[in-house]
């Protein structure tokens, strides 16, 4: 074997050190959820400095040629006794006093303690070369490997970059009103204590207005406590902007909120705009929660917390494949409870976990950012039981106690900070809408599944909507594709009504025993208001050539494999305020949807006529080509529907926006001539894009090593736009390498008289359907609170809470977010 120094110089031009900027892995596999923490530790190439496990180390080194690697292991150390310990193995936690993670007073963030082994390999064979060696070798060799292992060490990580470590939900900013507010000199003053609300005579959650000092209560919370909103009805009487929380004065500051500013801030001149109405700051005392301990309180109050956790029962920890937990990176459960659900549909089984070894070995130099890769790692990671293990517990090195329900488990960051680029919320560590994020991340496998299977068809469903002219009783039937069934809630369908407005009419005359009644709404009386007819107002009818009443009715035009439910808790009070419904709604074990198939037209039944609007010109100037909506062209390019179909779709619906040119598409895709290039009214020749395209801006594209045709086709579906065309190319890469383009710029199907598939696929089949899993969410509204999913597994519900996997013993159906059920084979 070669001496390791000459080794080192032989590859030391592949070694380099990192850069501002350069992207460095040293805290997880690229293809795996290894870490220094795991057996075997972690290799980060010093090349490229992607980290690998030591299953896949050696086919990155086959692979990319490089030999020079940094291995990082880490042990934990053993945690000293707390002084505090309460005895049970479990340091005390402190009661957190400040809205914030990370920092002092606030939420706690867990911080392990390791002892780090740093050293340099060499593959294939395995030579090891610690800090000490360097000492004997030349000194470019000792300068240059140095110089990359301090650099490596030193340089923050990407899951660290991506991850905020510290959140502050308590800074507030200066309000634009607080310099100038305008204060009334009618006298008022207001005693230290003993405050009411002028209007309800509540004493709790009292503000002073500090404008003209007017002593009223607050908002309403979504659970029926708080106030009866009489100061911020007097805002939206008089606009006076700032009010203070009576309670909260002491000599260091109080709870300022602007209504103007709809947000809690700081009042520079606050001991000014106190005296004003007699209050001395400096002497004033607390005696209620600030709007901090309020949101705290929330954010670990017991309730729809304890019930939706399962928190009053011992529940028994599960491990092992399918039984895996997932690390909160911060905000990240929406993600956590999503993805648990995902994988276990087996469309996303098969296409990410059945082929992984097929995904990785085809998977780009850097697969840290291909989705397929980061998705099927994600999948495996779930699935394998690999990282289903017991976390050790604080003391206990040794694995003798009892497994507690967290788990070692995977943390999705390198999958988060991937599927989040570029997203202007889930890029962020805040909590976010899981139904958002479920519907962000089928996008996402949609665009990325343009060729083979694609797992977004389970959920994937036609949607007819059928309006009828009230006036001439002619109909009009249009489809869409949709993905999840939004279920109103009508809460004046409650069971229990009279239980309810007792407990209202204790709440407001200030009987602080007043118990929180939840609403029991049927289920059936959801169904029934999703499935009767609406009325539209305001219809332009082409049957009388004028605005009219109509009724809309919308039914199953296809049943997917899986059907996605979302109860819409979420609402607007009447003064615009964000609210969460409290209600239990009895969902089903089984659903049968068959009454709600679509029909289509009916005998004897007349179709409104379809009216092209008057072609779209400029004034003065006549046009050749019609003036389009370029974005939405290419959304419609993008789901797979020809391009001279999309260009009609848009014209003929008067370029009116994504959603009436899909119905447009939906209704014409049987027709002759759907994908026949646009023909304007009063035109004899045909209109297309491409006489106007660009020799300039298809030398462009080609000279970056794409075809011509295939530079065609992005600046057709982009408009001839260069620096859309070159996004767009980048963005259809798998679109681009299957296709077959004759030199007249249509495929060989089209060429040979065959019409290429018009749109998305759809699955049908009957529509009865069986739940698997459910989502709740805890909390006042989906950008705060917390997210945890239930799923059947082998006839056993399981609660999936982050890292604590465990059998479920009171799973509560009654109180989800989002419902999945699965199709009943008959």
């Amino acid at each position: 074997m070669a001496d390791v120094g000459e080794v080192l110089m032989s590859v030391l031009s592949t070694i380099r050190v990192p850069k501002p900027g350069d992207r460095v892995h040293k805290d997880e596999c690229a293809l795996s959820f290894s870490s220094p923490e795991s057996e075997g530790g972690l290799y980060v190439c010093m090349n490229s400095f992607l980290g690998f496990g030591s299953q896949y180390v050696d086919r990155h080194n086959a692979r990319s040629g490089q030999r020079a690697y940094l291995h990082i292991t880490r042990t934990r150390k053993a945690k000293k006794e707390d002084d505090n310990n309460s005895g049970s193995g479990h340091p005390p936690k402190k009661k957190p006093t400040r809205l914030a993670i990370g920092i002092e007073g606030g939420f706690d963030v867990e911080q392990e303690q390791y002892e780090e082994d740093v050293k340099v390999v060499i593959l294939p064979d395995r030579q090891e070369v610690a800090s000490d060696d360097l000492t004997t070798m030349p000194d470019v060799v000792r300068e240059r490997v140095s110089l990359s292992m301090a650099g490596i060490m030193a340089a923050d990580s990407v899951s660290h970059t991506l991850q905020v470590q510290q959140w502050d939900g308590e800074v507030r900013q200066e309000s634009r009103h607080a310099a100038d507010l305008k204060q009334l000199d009618n006298g008022v003053k207001i005693p230290p204590s003993g405050w009411r609300c002028e209007v309800c005579d509540l004493q709790e959650n009292i503000w002073m207005n500090l404008t003209d000092g007017k002593v009223l209560c607050g908002r309403r919370y979504f659970d029926g406590s708080g106030g009866n909103n009489h100061a911020l009805l007097h805002f939206q009487e008089t606009g006076y902007p700032l009010a203070v929380k009576l309670g909260t004065i002491t000599p260091d500051g109080a709870d300022v909120y602007s209504y103007d500013e709809d947000d809690m801030v700081l009042d520079s001149k606050l001991p000014e705009h106190l005296a004003h109405f007699g209050i001395d700051m400096m002497t004033m005392e607390k005696t209620e929660r600030t709007m901090t301990e309020l949101e705290i309180a929330v954010n670990q109050r017991v309730g729809e917390w304890e019930v939706i956790q399962e928190s009053g029962t011992t529940l028994r920890p599960l491990f092992g494949p399918g039984l895996t937990g997932m690390k909160n990176l911060g905000n990240s459960c929406y993600l956590n409870s999503v993805m648990q659900v995902l994988f276990t549909v087996p469309d996303f089984q098969s296409k990410y976990v059945s082929n992984i070894d097929k995904i990785i070995d085809e998977a780009p130099s850097d697969p840290t950012q291909d989705f397929k890769t980061q998705v099927a790692k994600l999948g495996y990671g779930l699935l394998s039981g690999e990282y289903s293990k017991p976390a050790l517990d604080p003391g206990d090195e040794n694995g003798a106690s009892e497994p507690r329900g967290d788990q070692i488990g995977i943390a999705p960051r390198m999958f988060k900070a991937l599927v989040g680029r570029g997203h202007p919320e889930f890029s962020t560590n805040r909590q976010q809408d899981a139904q958002e994020f479920l519907l962000h991340f089928i996008n996402m496998v949609e665009r990325n599944c343009r060729s083979g299977p694609n797992p977004s068809e389970a959920f994937r469903f036609l949607v007819e909507e059928r309006i009828v002219c009230q006036q001439s009783q002619k109909a009009k039937y249009t489809q869409r594709v949709d993905y999840i069934v939004q279920l109103p809630v009508p809460m004046d369908q409650a069971t229990n009504t009279e239980e309810l407005q007792e407990a209202e009419r204790r709440r407001e005359e200030g009987d602080s025993s007043a118990p929180t009644v939840r609403a029991q709404i049927p289920f059936t009386a959801c169904m029934a208001a999703l499935s009767e007819p609406e009325i539209l107002t305001d219809f332009w009818s082409s049957a009388v050539q004028a605005k009219t009443t109509a009724t809309k009715t919308t039914r199953f035009a296809s049943f997917p494999d899986h059907l996605v439910i979302q109860i819409k808790k979420f609402t607007f009070g009447l003064d615009w305020v964000p609210k969460k419904l409290d209600v239990s709604i009895d969902v089903p074990d089984t659903l049968d949807l068959s009454a709600l198939c679509a029909t289509g037209q009916q005998p004897g039944e007349e179709l409104l006529p379809e009216v092209a609007p008057p072609p779209l010109m400029t004034p003065d100037v006549e046009v050749k080509a019609p003036v389009l909506d370029d974005s939405t062209v290419s959304q419609l390019c993008e789901m797979g529907f020809p391009l001279e179909a999309c260009r009609k779709a848009v014209y003929y619906t008067g370029n009116t926006g994504i959603d009436a040119a899909m119905n447009w598409i939906m209704g014409h895709m049987d027709d002759p001539d759907f994908s026949a290039p646009l023909v304007l009214p009063g035109c004899s020749s045909v209109t297309t894009p491409t006489e106007s395209l660009s020799e300039e801006h298809l030398a462009t594209i080609v000279s970056m090593g794409f075809s011509r045709d295939q530079a065609t086709k992005a600046l057709r579906a982009t408009s001839n736009v260069l620096d859309r065309a070159v996004d767009w190319i980048f963005s259809h890469l798998d679109d681009l390498e299957s296709m077959d383009v004759s030199e007249g710029g249509r495929s060989a199907a089209e060429s040979e008289g065959r019409e290429p598939p018009p749109g998305p696929r759809v699955r049908d089949g009957p529509g009865k359907y069986e739940l698997f899993a459910f989502i709740s969410h805890m909390g006042t509204s989906t950008m705060c609170g917390h997210y945890v999913c239930h799923i059947k597994k082998d006839q056993q519900w399981v609660i999936f809470n982050d890292q604590k996997v465990c059998a479920s013993e009171k799973p509560p159906k009654d109180l989800g977010y989002l419902y999945f059920y699965r199709r009943v084979a008959e």
